[in-house]
């Protein structure tokens, strides 16, 4: 049995935890990879909204294991606070959800330090949620980290060890701060965890694997924000991209089976970076306005922009993309014309190559397309698309390589159209 990936490719934000909720009647598993708190997967079914931070998308589904893995950085405060919730509007948790020991805890001093580096670095500052993630990967990697599975072995020694480590790097930046309450919520949270089947995830997912289960790894951020392939430094501090799938739960690469690779019809980004076809004009704002483009955790206005085909050529190939989904297409509803970058100019020279430094004189080249001037909320099947949109959708796939498979006309699960029917 082949594990499926389903990850963004793009700034994040592409819309990952509606597409999750779909296709997870189709999996006995859905498993997070990477990330933490800082990614908001939004869903929206039966007239409720619902947004999740650390836990997997697949939980609204009452028969399916839902895992948090090892590559995933959790602060207890506020997985208490999410899921309580989820609890409250009827969805039960500790049956149906399983916590990797591996993986690494955000303490509140992490979220601290986060902000004292960010303020450190004023004008260059990165734009981070503040949900000290870039931190906490920090201390994993420098061997300081605490795990999930610490909280049963001498945990509060560790903790107190790990804590004045913290406090004497936030005492050198000379950054005044109150842990009184963000500590009381947090050894609430740790409490709270102990509820929770706290599993060796690696050994669960590949013995699931075995008995024939079918699992779906849900990614966090996006590709452009991995932290090896993505547009450096402005980037989260993990691999977001399909590898990070089998470090980040413990399959190895031959179990890989489909990619899907999630984009919106046009392009977003939140926070500091590069952003190639950024527009900063009246367009820019009736897309933002449209798309109701804010940030699910922060609030925070996306940047918008039109697609760009030499990121997403990028991502498709250090993915493997085998099926395309494409969302937010009715934002682009009312339009006039619709572009896509299908090169950037760089130096004079025209490249369709995704380069080394997109922040310096890179300048897009856009084809266009007339508008379908339809509204596609109300269409059920591609046999309703207008012929423009059919147009575009051709030419992204030819672009691309990659077929899309579904097609996203609004936010509610029941807007979602499947394109080619699984063999």
């Amino acid at each position: 049995m082949k594990v499926d990936v389903l990850l963004g490719l793009q700034w994040g934000d592409e819309g990952k935890g509606k597409v999750v909720d779909v296709l997870t009647p189709k999996y006995d598993v859905v498993a997070r990879f990477q990330g933490g708190p800082n990614a908001g997967h939004t869903l929206e079914f039966e007239g409720q909204k619902y947004v999740l931070r650390s836990i997997p998308s697949g939980i609204f589904q009452g028969d399916k294991v839902n895992i948090i893995g090892n590559g995933v950085v959790l602060d207890p405060a506020l997985f208490k606070a999410e899921a309580e919730a989820l609890e409250a509007s009827g969805h039960p948790l500790k049956e149906r959800l399983h916590i990797s020991k591996k993986a690494h805890l955000i303490f509140p001093t992490h979220r601290i330090l986060d902000a004292a580096y960010e303020a450190a670095k004023g004008k260059s500052k990165v734009g981070t949620t503040g949900k000290g993630i870039g931190p906490t990967y920090t201390d994993k990697v420098s061997r300081n980290g605490l795990r999930v599975g610490d909280i049963a072995l001498n945990f509060e020694e560790k903790y107190a060890q790990a804590k004045a480590r913290h406090e004497r790097i936030l005492q050198g930046l000379g950054y005044s701060y109150d842990l009184a309450e963000l500590e009381k919520a947090w050894w609430e949270g740790i409490e709270y965890l102990k509820q929770f089947p706290l599993v060796d995830s690696e050994h669960e997912i590949n013995a699931l694997l075995d008995e024939g289960k079918s699992v779906l790894c849900e990614g966090a951020q996006g590709t452009m924000l991995d932290v090896d392939f993505g547009s450096y430094p402005y980037v989260t501090s993990s691999n977001t991209i399909c590898a990070g799938a089998c470090v980040g739960l413990g399959v190895a690469p031959n179990k890989i089976g489909d990619v899907y690779g999630i984009m919106k019809a046009y392009c977003t980004r939140v926070g500091s970076g590069p952003f190639p076809t950024e527009l900063f004009d009246e367009t820019g704002k009736k897309i933002r306005d449209l798309g109701h483009e804010y940030g699910a955790v922060t609030g925070r206005e996306r940047r918008c922009g039109w697609i760009d085909l030499v990121a997403l050529r990028y991502a498709v190939m250090v993915n493997g993309v085998t099926k395309l989904i494409m969302m937010k297409s009715d934002v682009l509803d009312t339009f006039d014309v619709v572009k896509a970058c299908v090169a950037y100019k760089v130096g004079g020279e025209e490249t369709s190559r995704f380069p080394f430094d997109i922040e310096h004189g890179v300048e897009p080249v856009y084809a266009e397309f007339p508008g379908w001037k339809t509204d596609m909320t109300k269409m059920t099947s591609e046999d309703e698309f207008p012929e423009e949109f059919n147009a575009y959708l051709t030419f992204l796939e030819e672009q691309l390589g990659v077929p899309i498979q579904i097609v996203s006309v609004g936010p509610d699960r029941e807007q979602t159209i499947e394109r080619y029917t699984e063999e």
